[in-house]
């Protein structure tokens, strides 16, 4: 099957209290919405993505670089129910009123591959469709106005805490949605705007871990689950090197970057030792062997090509196996071309590639005091140190 995802993230997080809207704070790296996308990103039965904006928001442009082509943005409106309409509106004319839309908050970075591929089984029959819950579980008091007395505890059988992505039809959303609106009423979450046409959506068991950050206590928790998710034995680390001797030309590419120089490299493809070097720490953290078995160089396929090409194939398979880039560092080591002038831009680019922030791309220059083909200014060399988490099980193994 497939499905749509749509993504309100307008929101200006009052609560949350932090100089940045809490779906922009960062959790090891990463933007709260980034690891709110992540799951469908990585999931092929995800036909495409749009994320509900906030009008003139001036973060999302750092995350835009590192999002999917499958993903495009929409102007969000005041309330959570109205940037969800207008993300569907996007779709109109590819979307069939059949379709599966998926509404999933930008605040909830943890959301499980498991988690996403029950709700997609257990709804894929269902008339209405469905949202993940999970069961209340402590005991539920109700409070007086002013909120300072207790008046009464609530029986809690019964009640669910209802989580999100929620799943239904792209027609009768669209349609609960314009009638919610009409007869003036603004729903909280889909679920309701369905309830409210007489339907009944299933409600299908989800992972108290999948919270919505709501305050400062809440990104706390989540930056503990998902940094004990990655430290419980899930961590990999990876090393890669490669060289290349000097020939005719007049430029090297460095991470992507063209440098000018005295001399060009003797290379099958572009001959960028830092991203090569890099593409074999990936490699290797993902126990996925090294440059050399994925792109031959005797292969014609290969011939001239950017290095960038084959940093993000690579990415793509550690993608597969549910591993993202956790940090890299990298070394240059050669008499010439100093990087001096460069280092900055190097990387950026570089961090855009592996889809970090620039932060979390070292690059470090040095030499071999004139010793050797590389203190000969023969030729030019990298090594690279990659880092890698796995941020939910593997598609297969999550689906298995």
């Amino acid at each position: 099957m497939h499905y749509w995802l749509v993504m309100p993230a307008a929101g200006s997080g009052s609560r949350f209290g932090d100089r940045v809207p809490k779906q922009y704070a960062e959790i090891l790296g990463r933007a709260v919405i980034e690891w709110a996308l992540d799951p469908f990103t990585r999931d092929p039965r995800c036909t495409g993505m749009v994320v509900a904006l906030a009008a003139g928001d001036e973060h999302w442009a750092r995350i835009a670089q590192r999002s999917s082509a499958r993903l495009e943005t929409v102007q969000g409106g005041a309330e959570r129910s109205q940037s969800v309409r207008r993300g569907l509106a996007a779709l109109a004319g590819r979307a069939a009123p059949s379709d599966w839309v998926l509404v999933h908050d930008a605040a909830r970075p943890c959301l499980a591959a498991v988690d996403l591929d029950r709700l997609l089984a257990e709804c894929h029959e269902h008339p209405v469709g469905g949202l993940l819950a999970a069961p209340v579980a402590d005991t539920l008091k109700l409070c007086d106005a002013g909120g300072a007395s207790i008046d009464r505890t609530v029986d809690r059988a019964g009640l669910w805490r209802a989580l999100t992505p929620q799943m239904f039809r792209y027609g009768p959303l669209c349609a609960a949605l314009d009638a919610a609106f009409a007869a003036g009423r603004s729903p909280t979450d889909e679920a309701q705007a369905l309830e409210w046409t007489g339907a009944h959506p299933l409600r299908v068991p989800g992972s108290t871990r999948n919270l919505k950050i709501t305050t400062a206590e809440d990104l706390a928790l989540a930056v503990a689950l998902l940094g004990g998710q990655s430290s419980g034995g899930a961590m990999r680390v990876g090393s890669g090197f490669d060289v290349h001797a000097f020939g005719p030309g007049d430029f090297v590419m460095l991470g992507g970057v063209r440098i000018p120089h005295t001399h060009g490299v003797v290379a099958h493809s572009d001959g960028d030792v830092l991203l090569h070097a890099l593409c074999d720490a990936l490699l290797g953290a993902g126990g996925l062997g090294d440059i050399g078995q994925h792109f031959r160089d005797d292969d014609p396929r290969w011939r001239g090509v950017a290095s960038s090409g084959f940093v993000r194939s690579v990415l793509a398979m550690l993608r597969e196996r549910g591993l993202a880039v956790v940090n890299a560092d990298v070394t240059l080591l050669a008499e010439a071309p100093r990087l001096s002038g460069h280092r900055d831009e190097i990387r950026a680019a570089v961090a855009k590639l592996l889809e970090v922030d620039t932060g979390c791309v070292n690059l470090k220059a040095t030499t071999t005091e004139r010793l050797g083909f590389l203190g000969r200014r023969e030729g030019i060399a990298a090594q690279a140190v990659v880092l890698l988490r796995s941020d939910y099980p593997a598609r297969e193994e999550s689906s298995a």
